[in-house]
């Protein structure tokens, strides 16, 4: 159909994917499914020195992950060096173009330059404050400005939505398009992302890529959650498991906003925290087995029962699916316990109280013959307290730094029996001579 939504991601394979691209890619994704239009992919590969397949891979198994399927062939825009040189000739010819040292410059015209900004609404330059643009350089090789005009003609766009960073570059792009004669497409400028300290998103803010997200162990269903809700919102006070298909359905362009959005790691981690704490055990395994089974960690080896089990209670508390293989270690291996640093803290401010409430619990679980079950575990401790006139809590901490070297778990009479009673009980005897 002639009026078909036609959109683009458009980057340059001289990098990794970043996340204010990722995000980019996203919104014109979700708004070409909307709309039942085409989502696009231009490599914008001009810059041959520092341009590579490489970093192309890079960019397509980041888009991959996100879930972010493209539409027709990747247009790699080297390819249409002829057609650029052909263009700028045209424009020569019109009068619209000259030749100034070998360059080909684009006269801008002196009135001024407005348009319908999708997002940030009218917009208007003064085409007299901007000089006349070089589009062709001395070598012939197109400038950015000139060659995103004529390949998004040549790939018959009806939308260009990108960063407000490109905001100053669309007055010479219309009046490129308008001296082409060519039909303007509907811009939306969106917000740029910016660090917790309300400066553009920078390495100085950590991890800027998205690879080194996915290596972190983010999932990609919470990072795409993420990044949708940077500088968009949905109108209500919903921001969790949205699948692709919600957001799909939500998404408009009108729900773009004009600040700049905050990307704060820690909230991507909590939300990471939530997909996975709400992730079948089953569904996490394939995750995580390469880790598993590095601690030796198989279903052959443990018993597919327990090792879902470990790997049920340690996703509750994990922000990255890395971590799930040495917790569920620390669970199911005999180990030697560490303490992090609340942990030591915690039995360094009464080292007494701590070491009587290992004695106690020690000596209750040791004498049971009973089933070493959560509900008699738990009965044992709460009977071992009170006769010793003690908080349950006094027994219920120092067994949780014993078995894990940290002050957070599942629930101690979870632990107990997920650890085993014979290595419970050692790693309480070895608690109890800590230095």
């Amino acid at each position: 159909m002639a009026d078909q939504i036609r959109v683009r991601f458009a980057p340059s394979p001289t990098g990794y994917l970043h996340v204010g691209g990722a995000r980019t890619a996203l919104f014109n994704w979700l708004f070409a499914r909307k709309m039942g239009g085409k989502f696009l992919l231009r490599i914008e590969d001009t810059d041959r020195e520092r341009s590579s397949p490489e970093h192309t891979q890079v960019i397509l198994d980041g888009m991959a992950w996100l879930g972010l399927d493209h539409d027709e062939d990747i247009v790699f825009q080297g390819a249409g060096l002829e057609r650029h040189q052909a263009i700028a000739d045209q424009l020569i010819e019109s009068g619209h173009a000259y030749l100034d040292d070998g360059a080909t410059r684009f006269r801008i015209p002196d009135e001024s330059i407005s348009w319908d900004d999708a997002v940030l609404g009218n917009v208007t330059f003064d085409g007299a404050g901007i000089d006349d643009l070089v589009i062709l350089r001395s070598d012939r090789t197109p400038t950015y400005n000139f060659s995103v005009v004529c390949d998004d003609i040549e790939m018959k766009l009806t939308h260009v939505l990108r960063g407000n960073d490109h905001t100053s570059n669309t007055p010479k792009q219309i009046a490129i398009y308008n001296a082409l004669g060519a039909t303007i497409p509907t811009f939306g400028h969106v917000p740029m992302i910016h660090g917790i300290d309300g400066k553009k998103m920078s390495k100085r803010h950590g991890a800027t890529a998205v690879g080194d997200y996915r290596n972190e162990g983010i999932l990609p269903a919470a990072m795409r959650n993420f990044l949708s809700l940077l500088g968009w919102g949905t109108g209500d006070d919903r921001e969790l498991f949205f699948k692709a298909e919600e957001l799909i359905e939500a998404f408009s362009i009108k729900g773009i906003q004009k600040k700049a959005a905050v990307f704060d790691p820690a909230k991507l981690e909590w939300m990471n925290g939530q997909y996975i704490s709400h992730m079948k055990p089953e569904d996490l395994y394939p995750l995580v087995s390469q880790g598993l089974s590095a601690e030796g960690l198989t279903p052959e080896a443990k018993g597919k029962e327990r090792l879902m089990s470990a790997i049920s209670a340690v996703a509750e508390r994990a922000r990255s699916v890395h971590v799930i293989p040495e917790r569920v270690a620390l669970r199911l291996n005999p180990q030697t316990i560490s303490l992090d640093e609340k942990a030591t803290g915690f039995r360094n401010k009464n080292v007494e109280a701590f070491n009587q409430g290992l004695s106690l619990s020690l000596e209750c679980l040791d004498e049971t013959d009973e089933p070493w079950t959560p509900d008699v575990i738990g009965d044992q401790l709460k009977a071992a307290a009170l006769t010793a006139e003690l908080g349950v809590g006094k027994l219920m901490q120092p067994i949780r730094i014993a078995l894990t070297g940290m002050t957070v778990s599942e629930s101690v009479t979870d632990l107990l029996p997920l650890i085993g009673k014979e290595e419970s009980l050692k790693r309480l005897r070895e608690a109890l001579n800590w230095d």
